[in-house]
């Protein structure tokens, strides 16, 4: 197993002599940001339906985004029932926040074939809005088991005698990050499943799906770490430094996505 992940290591660095990944992490990260208020539109409205507080979404918000723009982006998350002009702006928010899945679709084809295919730019556009619904469902369903999840389970293991009272609320604390973490790797693998051209076997694709899913959360807990105690963005961006910060977090964040995919093509290879 090391010598294979040694060679993974040098056939990455070859890989990524490839013009085309130099510039694809930046390009990920721009979809990135223009996708995360139409995202945020889409599961707030689907929130909305399942009766489920958005507080996280906007401490979120209130914790990443500038000032100036969090108001904004805070107006989109009251939920407005469906009507006939909300689903034709539902679609268009779709369509928008399916850019960074357009994007990551186009690496993975490209990664696949060599750099002999990027895929049909219409064709493609209409299977990345079909896989962003997915994906934001996924989502939904990940801050359902969040909010609901103490209830469903108490209601699952209620019917067993001495799994009730205190039991529950220790097998909770117990369950809960470790299934969040699940859900977590789902969406990550599922993007990495449904997007690629080539049809492959879930088994192949979970190690790159670890991978990158790994690659995100560290990239994210070291990049606040750096940001809280490290650097201030204000002294050179001002007004901007929020958005820089958030630009550059999706930076890093996209270069995991990146790394994972040509994580599973790299581990097919040396197989």
């Amino acid at each position: 197993m090391g010598k294979r992940m040694m060679r993974i290591v040098l056939l990455a660095i070859k890989e990524y002599r490839d013009p085309y990944y130099r510039g694809v992490a930046a390009q990920m990260a721009f979809y990135f940001m223009l996708s995360i208020v139409p995202i945020f539109i889409v599961l707030t409205q689907l929130l909305g339906i399942l009766d489920i507080p958005l507080r996280a979404l906007e401490s979120w918000i209130d914790k990443y985004v500038a000032e100036s723009m969090a108001d904004t982006i805070k107006s989109f998350l009251e939920y407005r029932s469906a009507t006939a002009t909300n689903i034709v702006f539902i679609i268009m928010a779709v369509w928008s926040a399916s850019r960074i899945e357009f994007c990551l679709m186009r690496l993975t084809n490209y990664t696949y074939s060599e750099g002999q295919d990027l895929g049909k730019f219409w064709r493609d556009r209409l299977r990345a809005m079909l896989t962003m619904v997915i994906t934001i469902c996924s989502i939904a369903l990940a801050v359902v088991f969040i909010v609901y999840g103490k209830v469903i389970f108490d209601t699952l293991l209620g019917i067993i005698p001495i799994l009730k009272g205190s039991w529950v609320d220790i097998l909770w604390t117990l369950f809960r990050w470790p299934a969040a973490m699940i859900l977590y790797l789902f969406m990550v693998s599922l993007n990495y499943y449904i997007l690629p051209r080539e049809r492959l076997k879930y088994r192949q694709i979970l190690p790159g799906s670890i991978f990158g899913a790994l690659g995100m959360f560290i990239m994210t807990m070291v990049y606040s770490a750096y940001v809280s105690h490290a650097v201030n963005y204000d002294l050179i961006y001002g007004s901007l430094a929020s958005i820089v910060a958030l630009m550059f977090w999706f930076y890093l964040i996209s270069w995991a996505l990146s790394l994972g995919v040509v994580f599973n093509k790299l581990w097919r290879e040396t197989a």
